[in-house]
Formats: C-alpha cells, structure tokens, sequence
C-alpha cells in the first residue's frame, strides 16, 4: 500500500484518501480478478477523480485503459460499437470483432464507461452480449450514480463486484483542505459542515481561499452544495464568464455553436476558453460539461430570479439544436436527442427515457425457459381469446417478447413488440388487435422507407397492464426501441383495456387515442392509440415535445398528410411533383439538397441530366407560395434550401 501511495502522490499531489477503494480497483488486474465492477456513489463524490487516479498507476504498471464517456453515446448497439471503434483504432462492425480488438491491445486491458446513469436503455445488452464476449484479458469498469441491478451479480461465468463510493474520512476532508490552502481551524470546520463530500470540498476550499471571512454553518449536504456554489460563483469576478455560466445551465453541453446562440453579443470563442479554464468544468469530446451538481444550483438560482430569462435561453437553445439536429449526420445524431431531451422539462417526457428513481427490475429478451412464466402470466391476466391471441405470438416469434426479472431473477412482466413489416401478414390478420392496426395503415399509409412499432401487449405478474414498477421498465425498454429504429420509424401503435389510466401521460406523449377502431375480446375493449413521430423520426418528436413546452410556435408550410401547403391559413393542392419536393426540402430545413439527390429521390430516376425538371417544378411552388416563396432558396451551384420561419 506504501509503494501505491507514493505512485498517487506522483500522479495527482492533491488527491488524498481511497486507500480501500484504490485496492479494490486494482483487483480488475489481477488474473483471477473480477470479469465487471460497477462503482457507484452521488453526483460528486469523486468517482471520475479516482478513475483518473486509478488509471494513471495502472497504466504505469502496464494496463491499457479505454474509457467512453455514456453521456456521448447513442444508446444501441450500433452508437456504442461507432463510438467504441475509433477510441481502440480497429473495426468494431460486431461485438465479436470490437472484442477480438479490444483483446489485442495489452496484456490487461480496461473498458470503462463514465457517467453510466445515463446508460440504462444498453444495461441488458451490455451484460448479455457485450460482458459475455470480452476475452478474458478484458475486464469492464462501469461508473455512475445508481447502484447496480441484482442481474450483474448473477452473469454465468463472470465475477462480478460493486463499490459505493461514499464521502472522505475527516481526516481526509481536512488533509485535502489544507492541500488547497485552507489553515487547520478552518478546514475541521469545513469538513464538518460538507461531510466529506469532494466537490463541496473543493468549492469551500475555493471560495475560501478568495474569502477567508467567510462563515461556514452547519447544515445538511445538498444545502452545503448551493450555499457553496453561490460562494464561489460571487469570486468569478469577470461579468462575461459569470453571464456564459448562467447560460450555459440550461444546456447538457458547451459548444461554440450554442454560445454564440445564447450570447449573440459575446466572442463565442473567447468565452469558451473563459469556461473551460474553470475548476468545475470540464473538457469533453464534444464540448465542455459544467459538474452536475454546480450546473443544478446555477440554473435553480436563474429560474428563481430570473424566469423570463431562464425561459429565453432555454428557447435561444432549442432553435440552434433544431438547425444542427437537421444536418447533423447519424453518427452524431444522439448528441442532439440528448441535448434536446435535456431541454424538456415535462417529467413525462425526462422519466420515460432518463429515470431518476433507483432500478430494481431488468427487461431481458425472452428465452424458452421463460415459457411456462409467460403463459402463466398471459393465463392469469387475460381472457380467453386475448390469451390465445397473445400465446399464438409467443409460440410463431418468441424473439418478438421481452421479460421483466425481478431482484429474485424471477419472471415478474413481459411485453410484446415487433415492426409492423416484419412478421407475416397473415399473422397480423389472424389477430384483431394487429388486424385493426393494418387496416388503419392502408387508411394512412406511411412514406416510402418509414416504419411501424407495433407494442402489441404488455402485463406484469401483480398488476396485469396498470401502472406499476414494471411497466415504467417496459416503457423504458420501449424507448431503447425507438432509438434502435430511428430514422425509419415513424408511428408507434398500442392497445389498452383501462384508456383512462394511461390517456393523461399518453397524450403529453403525442398518442392520439383511435376512437371507433375499438376491438372487443371476452368482453372486454381493448382501446388502441397511435403516435405518429413526424418525417424525422425520435428526433423530431422530441424538438415537438420540448418546443411545445417552451411555448414555442412551429409554423410549417405543409401538411403533408392532405398533400397541401399551408399560405396564410389558406389551403393550397399540390401536384405529386410539388409535393415530393416541398417534402424533401421540409425534412432537411436549413440544409442545402442538390438537384441531383431531388431527382434521385423524389423523381426516382438515375438520369442526372436533365435537372431543369427540377426548376421548373420549384418555379410552380413559389408561385404558390406566394410572399413565401423567398423561404425556397437557390443555393447557387448546389440546388436549394428551406429556410426556416425566421
């Protein structure tokens, strides 16, 4: 322990204590060391600091460290092989070729994934598939707020173990105090009232060094948090960086883009660097992150004083995410649903893909030996014919059912799920719920290359399909869904028997409760609803969302369900051609789109010759716009752009 300590004191002078918790860590090294370790603790506690302690000795004892920050990465597999491939330098196109690479990379390696609160939509799929496939040189670091579920404890053939990180001994709080500056009086009094907590730790021992007439009460840890932050907040002297950091509480992320939104009369770059010399921010791959807890008690403080502008940048934010989320590519779309979802409010919409409440229950696909826990469930809780109905799916695609495990690993809900276009037609017929779906498809048929979700049935063991623990981790699985089939899914359909227990949340959601298309089994009515997500898919449902609730005004020139334009509240046909175009250029607005890709997709046609088509059909629509038409532009050499309303 006395060689570790002096490799620490080499490493980062100011980092005391975690003694216990270093040798835990460096157990993932040794060769009967466990498979996984979760370390968990709250916002603050100093869990990315003693990574970054833990790293550097076991890097200088030969380890190789990968470390992915959850924060940046699409929660699919897909997102997380994209953002794992360029951080190991090899082809990650499966989990067997990232872990084949992953393997080659040193005698011990490490993948740690920071900030995994964020992660719960991947935590079957990382145990499941990613944990199973690791060589045996590999060993994965996960670190977040929440206590890890009961099902890593039980992974066949894996060890498995959980820190909690909890608050510095006195002695440390002290020690770390007068590291920074602060005199021995003092500092007992600090720890003291911050309980060991890390980063209030650091503010005090800021702020005091700046004020040391400061007076340091007893009060509770979270109290001790905001009381801190606004101490040390009051020594930013400089007004610019001051301004910038209210700003920028309202967003997930900094970025230069988002600045010079935010604060249109400031050097956006300038005050980048102002922000990211802060002792609370910190640099990452996409941008600058202000510490939780710190970026919670700023924007709490604005909302209080300053409602109104609170409300401004919120909204400055949301129009410069929905221009970047139009262009952004699909490798860097997740970073745009993230900072969206971030701007929404409405606990609804925030619980139903990022929960704050602790988990206790795993959505895992089903397997056969689930079977018997299934139909008993199926059996207790539906009628007769829905039963059937719902066995008959279980017995032709069992793959098209999830399970809920409970802290026993017991069986205690299921949910059935499937594209619409992948299962058999008549299948779908065969069952009046799905029957009912179809027929209001060719009703409202979808575009060309969007899909279905049909979420045919969910039900719990004690609650059947009510409200409960496992229907929130039904509907959380549920979103892991949306992402994986963004940007073709367009419409998600579901059935419900008590309509009045859900209509609320759904229609917050964007659900539209399909009166007259009721189906009856055993007696009972299975009501339907739909949501329809709009031509850009998760995302654009999201910028709806979040633009409803900052009482923003999304004017569209196309309603592209009666393929007519919308002038002045005055209805306008279109041609197949006027549409098709008005409609390409809607879905990318702000973007440039060449004649050539309107003529592949829209024309349908490989002949690149003949563009003047494709004025000839822009000249009619500005003839129809009217005083509009200028929102058409040329964009010279390229083709033409939607400008936005503004």
């Amino acid at each position: 322990m006395r060689r570790k300590h002096k490799l620490l004191q080499s490493i980062d002078p100011v980092f005391v204590g975690r003694d216990a918790e270093l040798e835990v860590l460096h157990s993932l090294l040794e060769p009967d060391g466990p498979g996984a370790m979760h370390v968990y603790g709250i916002a603050g506690i100093g869990k990315s600091r003693l990574l970054a302690v833990f790293a550097g000795q076991a890097r200088a004892a030969g380890a190789t460290f990968v470390v992915l920050d959850c924060r940046a990465m699409e929660p699919t597999a897909e997102g997380f092989l994209q953002e794992l491939g360029p951080a190991i330098g090899g082809q990650t196109g499966d989990v067997r070729q990232a872990s084949r690479r992953l393997g080659e990379l040193g005698t011990r390696v490490v993948l740690v994934l920071d900030t995994y609160e964020v992660y719960h939509l991947m935590d079957s799929w990382l145990r499941r598939t990613l944990v199973a496939a690791l060589p045996a040189n590999v060993r994965l670091l996960c670190l977040g707020r929440e206590r890890p579920l009961t099902a890593w404890r039980t992974l066949p053939g894996v060890r498995f173990h959980a820190l909690a990180l909890g608050p510095l001994e006195d002695a440390e709080a002290v020690d770390l105090l007068k590291y920074a500056g602060v005199p021995d009086r003092a500092a007992t009094r600090i720890a003291r009232v911050t309980h060991g907590h890390p980063l209030a730790l650091q503010l005090a021992a800021s702020a005091y060094v700046e004020r040391p007439d400061l007076v340091f009460d007893e009060i509770t840890l979270q109290q001790a948090l905001e009381e801190l932050t606004a101490m040390y907040l009051t020594d930013v002297r400089d007004p610019v960086t001051r301004r910038a950091l209210e700003a920028c509480a309202v967003v997930r992320r900094i970025t230069v883009s988002l600045l010079q939104a935010l604060l249109p009369d400031r050097a956006p770059r300038d005050t980048y660097d102002r922000l990211s010399s802060l002792p609370f921010v910190d640099p990452a791959d996409d941008g600058l992150l202000i510490h939780d807890s710190v970026r919670e008690a700023i924007a709490r403080s604005l909302r209080a004083r300053d409602p109104s502008g609170f409300l401004n940048y919120r909204k400055a934010a949301w129009l410069q995410l929905r221009e970047e989320m139009r262009a952004a590519g699909r490798d860097e779309l997740w970073r745009y649903t993230a900072d969206m979802l971030y701007l929404i409010e409405n606990p609804t919409v925030r619980e139903a893909f990022f929960p704050s409440g602790t988990r206790s229950l795993a959505v895992e696909p089903a397997t056969s030996d689930d079977g018997d826990a299934i139909a008993e469930i199926i059996e207790s809780r539906e009628g007769a014919d829905a039963s059937a109905h719902l066995q008959r799916w279980w017995r032709r695609r069992p793959d098209t059912f999830t399970v809920v495990h409970g802290r026993d690993g017991g069986v205690q809900g299921l949910c059935c799920k499937f594209l619409s276009d992948q299962v058999e037609p008549g299948w779908l017929e065969e069952d009046p719920i799905t029957a009912a779906w179809c027929r209001h498809l060719e009703q409202h048929p979808l575009p060309a290359r969007q899909q279905a979700l049909f979420c045919r049935r969910w039900l719990g063991a004690a609650d059947g399909e009510a409200p409960s623990e496992v229907q929130a981790a039904v509907w959380l699985d549920l979103k892991r869904t949306y992402m994986e089939q963004r940007p073709q899914l367009r419409r998600v359909y579901l059935t419900v028997k008590d309509l009045a227990a859900y209509a609320p949340v759904a229609t917050r959601l964007g659900f539209e409760v399909l009166d007259g298309w009721e189906q009856q089994l055993d007696g009972a009515v299975f009501s339907s609803a739909v949501l329809d997500l709009g031509p850009d898919s998760v995302d654009g449902w999201l910028a709806t969302l979040a633009a409803a609730e900052l009482g923003i005004e999304q004017s569209s020139l196309l309603d592209a369900d009666a393929r007519e334009l919308v002038v002045d509240g005055t209805r306008v046909a279109l041609t197949p051609l006027e549409f098709g175009v008005i409609q390409y250029l809607s879905n990318r607005q702000g973007q440039a789109v060449s004649r050539t890709d309107l003529l592949r997709n829209v024309w349908d046609t490989e002949y690149f010759g003949g563009s003047n088509v494709v004025d000839t059909v822009v000249r009619s629509l500005r003839r129809k716009l009217g005083c509009h038409a200028g929102r058409v532009e040329t964009v010279t050499g390229v083709g033409y752009r939607l400008r936005s309303q503004a």
